[in-house]
Parts: structure tokens; C-alpha cells; sequence
């Protein structure tokens, strides 16, 4: 029992060395290099995914998980000047990536009509609109506002294509797979 002044330090009961080196030596059981096909399969799912192997394979060690999809601010797409996203950003989003994916819109932008737009203007489709999150949304208001517009998709599946340090609070909070800056998703 922990009592008054207790740091919660390490056990000082015997076996502790013993425990250690058993979880040590298990550990290193459960990560053995990987397989030849196997690294192909995650090399390929990574393009698939419009992804560099080292992004994808961090994602993917953090969570346990695959990712099933991403989440883009309307930033990360550079709609800065517009509706519509510069030339680079429109070819990588028509020709992926193999996932479900959502576009978070900032106000005064309308989520949904954001969504048709870029849809009939520049073929690029998104599954999903929502509203992005404002600096006034608690920190569990953030949470359960994402976690209702993904929908069904498991929050640590989900990769959050940003711009900034704002954004990329959003996956701490939320509970995402992970940030990926838009200059490098896009590059």
C-alpha cells in the first residue's frame, strides 16, 4: 500500500530484477524483425495510403492499428486564396488515398457545401464534412464533437492531415493515430 509521501517509485519487493528481466526478454519476443512479405504488404499499403513507409509504419507501431482513415483541415488543403486547392494537392487527393476520409471546415466556410464544391469543381471527394473545432470548444467538447462526426471509425485509425500547432492538438485530444503536416503529406 501506498501511503503519505509514497513517490510511486518501482516495487521494492523481492523478484523485482527477476519481473524486469522477464518482461525484457519478452518484449524483445514479441518484436523479431518482420518478414520479408510482410514488410512489402505495409510498403504497399503505404502508397496506397499516399504515405511514406516511415510515417506509415510509426503510425502503425504507436497504435497497433491500420489506418482506415484520415482527417484533412480545410488548411492542410491551402484554401487560403479560395475554394479551391493549389494543383499538387488536388492530383495526390483524386488519386487517394484507399481510405475513408473527412475534411474539417473552419467557419465562416460551410462544411457540406465545401464538400460539393470540391467535389464538382476539382473531382476530389471526401466522405465525410464536418465543422472544425474552434478555441472555444472544452477540451472533452473537441473530443466528443470529433469522435461523433468520424462516425464509426475508431479515433486511433484515423490520421489527421494538418496545418499548425492548433491542429495538431486536435490529436492528443481526440485520441488520433497521429499528425502529419500537409507540407509533408502534400509533398
Amino acid at each position: 500500500m501506498s501511503g503519505l509521501g509514497h513517490n510511486q517509485g518501482p516495487t521494492m519487493e523481492p523478484g523485482e530484477s527477476w519481473r524486469r528481466t522477464c518482461w525484457t526478454s519478452a518484449r524483445k519476443a514479441l518484436l523479431p524483425t518482420l518478414p520479408l512479405q510482410i514488410v512489402r504488404l505495409r510498403v504497399k499499403r503505404a502508397q496506397a495510403l499516399g504515405l511514406d513507409y516511415t510515417t506509415y509504419a510509426t503510425v502503425r507501431a504507436t497504435t497497433g492499428r491500420d489506418i482506415i482513415g484520415f482527417l484533412f483541415s480545410d488548411n492542410a488543403l491551402r484554401l487560403d486564396k479560395g475554394d479551391t486547392p493549389p494543383t499538387h494537392i488536388q492530383h495526390k487527393l483524386r488519386s487517394g488515398p484507399d481510405a475513408t476520409t473527412a475534411l474539417a471546415v473552419y467557419r465562416p466556410r460551410h462544411s457540406e457545401a465545401l464538400k460539393e464544391r470540391l467535389a464538382a469543381e476539382c473531382g476530389i471527394a471526401f466522405d465525410i464534412a464536418l465543422r472544425a473545432p474552434t478555441l472555444r470548444d472544452t477540451p472533452e467538447g473537441l473530443r466528443k464533437h470529433l469522435q461523433t462526426a468520424l462516425r464509426e471509425m475508431p479515433g486511433d485509425a484515423v490520421l489527421l492531415v494538418g496545418n499548425g500547432p492548433l491542429e495538431q492538438s486536435w490529436t492528443a485530444t481526440a485520441r488520433l493515430a497521429g499528425y502529419v503536416s500537409s507540407e509533408r503529406y502534400f509533398r
